[in-house]
């Protein structure tokens, strides 16, 4: 049986969703495709393009808003979709978090479809949670 990678509350005006990993990296890779399918589908994204990704945060929400940022700067600045994460590893040095990742996606964004744009993560209702697996909790601004 496969395990649910995210899913969507109910939110008054913005958007809000649950994502869901064995691990937290796993977690992690998921709340950034459930932020990508606000925007397009990723799963039809023809992964051909790769962009490096390394965050850092002073604590893992911070990290998780920082690495979420990021799907929307490449968006913005480079039309970038999102499809696929890969090596996303998070480590713990000096007190603070580095996280490093490989995005894979499309810089072609005329030939997908595209819904509304995010305008923002934030730390509104963010949550964090370690129990049978991680669960991260998000509240984007549509």
């Amino acid at each position: 049986m496969a395990v649910q990678k995210y899913r969507f509350l109910k939110h008054t005006a913005d958007a809000k969703f649950q994502a869901y990993g064995r691990t937290l990296e796993e977690a992690f890779g998921n709340a950034a495709l459930a932020t990508a399918s606000l925007m397009w589908e990723w799963k039809n994204a023809d992964n051909k393009t790769k962009h490096p990704v390394e965050v850092n945060g002073k604590d893992l929400k911070q990290l998780l808003m920082v690495f979420l940022e990021e799907i929307l700067f490449l968006w913005d600045v480079k039309d970038f979709l999102l499809g696929k994460v890969e090596d996303l590893s998070i480590h713990k040095k000096k007190g603070a978090y580095n996280l490093r990742a490989v995005f894979l996606g499309d810089i072609n964004k005329d030939k997908y479809v595209t819904f509304e744009d995010v305008k923002a993560i934030t730390y509104s209702e963010m949550e964090i949670q370690k129990k049978n697996g991680f669960k991260v909790q998000v509240v984007v601004d549509i």
